[in-house]
């Protein structure tokens, strides 16, 4: 059997989880197919064994999965417990659809037991929780059990509303089946217990157009005959309904629905009535109430005994004699189980409060463990962060200080080439004014001496005179020289960055070859840009003599389409930058890259070295 083997191949999984998300179904599997003992062994392990895992879900389905077997076997009581203990484990996991079931189910048997007002009371608890779902299917049923309620009570104008606030979800509904013809039939019977037979049969009648009925739902079928030749009796309307009361019972006697087959046979012993045929009448009331008391139909038997009373005039007092004793003890009865129902729901109740108090209990525990494991957590996380700001305050301080010598080499620097300047300014001033000036006066002295002698002598003090306007000419262009305006500060950076590559080369085996653009004006560029850069430069080099495994590294400033360009390339080592954990390193040069604006690019490959390339716009 595919069952059996399902279970023991569930069995041999060894996994309490595996086992319970499926030994319930395999359970409730066997029930339908009628095999009881391996139904009742299997739902017996699967919640023993969901006991154990506390698993509320499984708890709830193999409790339900009890109260639908006993639901079927008519052990009410026990259906009733099953149903409720379900029910209150479906509640503690938020399973507001199963809660709601459950509910029904109560309901249901409450029913039976003619507690109409406790049914009631526990179908509009379950329509609260459908609606949250918008389970139109379910609350369609559920008003149609308030209708069938209220009739049961006589309020038939509530039971008329509540059919029509069904109908409407009915619309709702996508896959119907027959349940509109079971409307229309509700709906007739509610109209045949006013007396408005005509607009009984018309209901009836509507529901017998389905043509495939008979097929689709037999039992219905069978009803809405019997019930719509009924409401023709009692409207004195009996041409042709004798054959379709027949037909009725016939089909209901072919399916074995013997509680319709009691209610057949008691309306054919009224039509005989009817027509005056008393003996046929007694026959079919005899039979019908023997049959309602073999199968334990209340209601049925006692209106057999109201009708035997009326047809045997001889035994009409033990009728009425039998019909009152049994109506006394089923009112006894059913007082009795709406009693137990009540103490099952206080039990159940008190066995839920418990079960959430140790719940609670063990929350409280789990949840003080966490809170302890939280605060530890805490108290380590704070101290490796304490840890890591004092490292970055001193990282910060670290870079600050360097900003600062930069700052002050600049200055430094500049105060220098500032002395320089003057100096030349001086020498300039002093050659330009001074020295060219005696010379200017002593040439011009010679020009105007009347000189006499020879012509070679005449010559030669000529070429003297204008060797000293050469000399004037070249003391100028000297003076002009020295007075030019040389950039300071772009002085300043180039040998400070020329400065740091050598500081690198003096503790590496790295050859640097260093580059920059002549037509970069560092004047004009911001402090900060170069004070950055600077940075980045020191950095990326220490990176390389780290990491890079390097011999030649190559460095280069130029101007690029408005932006100043840095590019440090190395052949290293190299690496894959997919698999690349920035360090912060990384992280310092591109903090410094956004403070300047810039953009970053890195390109590197296994055994085939790294480039950085840094633009900054101008």
């Amino acid at each position: 059997m595919v069952l059996n083997k399902a279970y023991n191949e569930l069995f041999a999984s060894k996994n309490d989880s595996t086992i319970n998300k499926f030994l319930g179904d395999i359970g409730y599997q066997y029930f339908n197919l009628g095999d009881t003992s391996s139904f009742k062994k299997t739902n017996k392990e699967a919640l023993v064994l969901a006991m154990k895992i506390k698993d509320s879900f499984s708890i709830a389905d193999t409790h339900w999965n009890y109260a639908i077997y006993y639901n079927k076997t008519e052990a009410y009581d026990s259906a009733y417990y099953h149903f409720n203990i379900a029910q209150s484990y479906f509640g503690t996991v938020n399973q507001s659809y199963n809660t709601a079931k459950m509910l029904t189910g109560k309901a249901f048997i409450k029913g039976r037991f003619r507690d109409y007002i406790g049914s009631e009371i526990l179908i509009m608890e379950a329509i609260k929780k459908y609606k949250i779902s918008n389970n139109y299917k379910s609350l369609y049923q559920s008003y149609n059990s308030l209708a069938i309620i209220q009739k049961s009570l006589g309020e038939y104008e509530k039971a008329l509303s509540y059919n029509e606030v069904a109908l409407n979800y009915l619309k709702k509904v996508k896959k119907k089946g027959t349940y509109y013809e079971g409307s229309m039939s509700n709906i007739g019977i509610v109209y045949h217990k006013m007396e408005g037979y005509e607009k009984a049969i018309s209901y009836f009648k509507r529901a017998l157009n389905n043509k495939s009925l008979k097929v689709k739902n037999t039992n219905l079928y069978a009803r809405l005959l019997d019930n719509m030749s009924y409401s023709r009796l009692l409207n004195h309307d009996t041409i042709g309904i004798k054959n379709i009361f027949y037909i009725s019972l016939q089909i209901r006697d072919s399916v074995n629905n013997k509680a319709g087959v009691v209610i057949n046979k008691l309306h054919l012993a009224e039509y005989y009535l009817a027509i005056n045929n008393p003996t046929k009448a007694l026959i079919l009331a005899k039979e019908a109430s023997g049959l309602a008391k073999k199968i334990k139909n209340n209601r049925d038997y006692l209106n057999s005994l109201l009708l035997l009373s009326k047809l045997d005039k001889q035994n009409a007092t033990a009728y009425l004699d039998k019909h009152i004793k049994h109506n006394d003890s089923l009112r006894n009865l059913e007082r009795k189980i709406r009693n137990k129902f009540t103490r099952i729901a206080y039990e159940t109740g008190e066995y839920i409060q418990e079960t959430k108090i140790l719940a609670q209990q063990k929350i409280w525990i789990i949840t003080t463990g966490i809170s302890v494991l939280l605060a530890l957590s805490l108290f380590y996380f704070l101290r490796i962060q304490k840890t890591k700001n004092e490292k970055l305050f001193l990282e910060l301080e670290h870079q600050k200080s360097n900003e600062e010598l930069y700052h002050l080499t600049i200055q430094q620097q500049q105060k220098l080439e500032e002395e320089k300047k003057k100096e030349r300014n001086r020498i300039s001033e002093d050659l330009h004014d001074g020295v060219l000036g005696k010379l200017f006066g002593v040439r011009l002295n010679l020009g105007f001496l009347n000189l006499k002698g020879c012509d070679k002598d005449l010559e030669g003090c000529k070429s003297y005179i204008e060797e000293l306007q050469e000399i004037e000419k070249e003391i100028r262009d000297i003076s002009h020289d020295l007075k030019s305006n040389l950039t300071v500060s772009k002085i300043g950076f180039i040998e400070l960055i020329r400065k740091s590559i050598e500081d690198q080369r003096k503790i590496s085996a790295i050859d640097y070859e260093f580059k920059s653009s002549d037509d970069i004006s560092w004047g004009q560029i911001d402090e900060m840009v170069k004070i950055n850069l600077y940075r980045i430069l020191q950095e990326a080099l220490l990176n390389i003599i780290k990491h890079a495994q390097a011999k030649k590294a190559v460095i280069k400033f130029f101007i690029k389409k408005n932006e100043l360009i840095l590019t440090i390339e190395d052949n290293g080592i190299g690496f894959d930058p997919n698999n690349y954990k920035k360090g912060i390193g990384l992280d310092n040069i591109f903090a410094r890259i956004q403070k300047i604006k810039g953009e970053f690019q890195f390109n590197s490959e296994i055994n085939n070295g790294t480039s950085i390339k840094i633009a900054v716009p101008l």
